[in-house]
């Protein structure tokens, strides 16, 4: 974060200085998880369900924090605002305007959002230094939190935006203003609160309607919803692809033994080949937009390229392979998941696998698919026998069961089959929404794990 003292912040939320000297500068970033306040940094506390903030003040001050934004007084030096999350976005939004030689890049899409932030990351900082942090903070607090991460060196600044209703996108603008608006696809991830695909289509369209006429939409041109967005932006538009019709595509696209893509990145700027390291088809998706992106900064095809040949997971439970001491393969995708998310890991699974060992599918329940619950559950069931996924294990509430095979209510009682099934040289997928938290099932699956080596096995062509 770029400093600023306790007086200026004040002025800027609309606040107090209480307990504190005005004078004071907060140096380092905004949090609102105590556990990741820096030294010189300022706590935001927020009251929650089970825990308020505001009851962790004098702790975190005591542990080197320079101030708390807070709601009330709290004995030891604040910034008592009206609402602090309105507050922490009005700081956000006055730090963007500080720094306007930030490119400020949104990412949104029913699913890889993370991934593709994370792809982003890792290509954008070859060209100078990026704000794109691991993990999924795509929300109210989640974005302003990553805006508040940006430093006078800042070039590039990545943020996810997440929405589970028309308008969450919208309200998240004023503390972005992004120059460039990345839509990765429209599927049915949260389709019970938006109430239909055409609702989660007009959310995301939000992104690009915001953009303005300097600015730059980045489409995805496999979806026809997203291509369709180009009429409802003054931007300019880039597509991406593997449509023969993108300006940034992938061509020749084949999978290593281990489910990695490589592919040619053909694109204005030239050719190029890459070889993902990441696991599933999926993620030729995510390249293909940063590289869309990235190019917008750099005619180097082949640095693009070769950023995103040996880039790496970044974010936790997205599709991370590991080898077991006893040959046992573990995928975990335990973070999301999402009708189409769940074909896409079982498409990943059945490839690791080659046809060679046992498939293992531990699918968690999908929230928030509201009335389609059930069917999207038993659609997956029937992606699985379709794919030829040896065993399905079901975990959750009556929905869960629908995948078909074994149904189990919890992870506890998973952890408990998946001992007496797992076989040595299985391949195993961990999937389900976040809420399950079905990631400790893969640690208990993995113990003592080694990274798996890159693959020497036959190439697997795709269409």
């Amino acid at each position: 974060m770029i400093p600023l003292t306790l007086a200026e912040i004040a002025a800027v939320v609309r606040g107090t200085v209480c307990d504190g000297d005005p004078a004071t500068a907060v140096t380092a970033p905004v949090r609102y998880e105590t556990g990741r306040v820096e030294p010189g940094g300022m706590f935001a506390a927020f009251a929650g369900e089970r825990r308020d903030g505001h009851d962790f003040a004098a702790q975190v001050v005591a542990d080197g924090a320079a101030a708390v934004l807070a709601s009330r007084p709290v004995g030891v030096p604040a910034v008592v605002v009206e609402d602090v999350r309105a507050a922490f976005q009005l700081l956000a939004a006055e730090v963007v305007t500080r720094l306007p030689h930030v490119h400020r890049i949104g990412v949104t899409g029913s699913s890889g959002k993370t991934s593709t932030k994370d792809l982003l990351g890792q290509v954008l900082g070859r060209l100078g230094p990026t704000v794109a942090p691991p993990g999924n903070r795509n929300n109210e607090l989640g974005v302003p939190e990553t805006v508040l991460l940006s430093t006078a060196e800042t070039r590039f600044l990545v943020t996810e935006l997440g929405a589970r209703h028309v308008g969450d996108i919208a309200a998240l603008m004023p503390v972005v203003r992004p120059h460039t608006g990345v839509v990765l696809g429209v599927g049915s991830a949260h389709i019970g609160e938006f109430g239909g695909r055409e609702a989660i289509a007009r959310a995301k369209a939000e992104l690009v309607e915001a953009l303005p006429a300097t600015g730059l939409a980045v489409l995805n041109a496999d979806d026809p919803v997203v291509g369709a967005m180009a009429g409802r932006t003054a931007a300019r538009v880039v597509t991406f692809g593997r449509h023969s019709a993108a300006r940034v595509r992938a061509e020749r696209v084949v999978l290593d033994g281990a489910a990695r893509a490589r592919f040619v990145l053909r694109t204005p700027a030239g050719t190029a080949e890459v070889a993902l390291r990441l696991h599933g088809e999926h993620f030729v998706t995510a390249a293909l937009a940063a590289a869309a992106v990235a190019l917008e900064h750099t005619h180097d095809v082949w640095l693009v390229a070769d950023a995103l040949s040996v880039a790496t997971p970044r974010s936790a439970g997205r599709m991370r392979l590991t080898e077991c001491p006893d040959g046992v393969t573990v995928l975990d995708d335990a973070y999301n998941a999402n009708p189409e998310s769940m074909v896409a890991g079982l498409r990943t699974l059945v490839a690791v696998a080659a046809g060679r060992r046992r498939t293992v599918a531990v699918l968690g329940q999908m929230n928030e698919l509201g009335g389609g619950s059930a069917a999207a559950h038993a659609e997956v069931g029937r992606a699985a026998v379709r794919l030829g996924v040896d065993v399905v294990v079901g975990v959750g509430n009556r929905d869960a069961a629908g995948y078909g095979g074994t149904h189990v209510p919890d992870r506890q009682a998973a952890a408990d089959l998946l001992r007496e099934l797992v076989e040595p040289g299985d391949v195993v997928l961990v999937k389900a929404s976040n809420s399950l938290g079905l990631s400790v099932l893969v640690e208990g699956i993995g113990q003592s794990v080694r990274s798996a080596p890159p693959s020497t096995g036959t190439e697997m062509p795709v269409r």
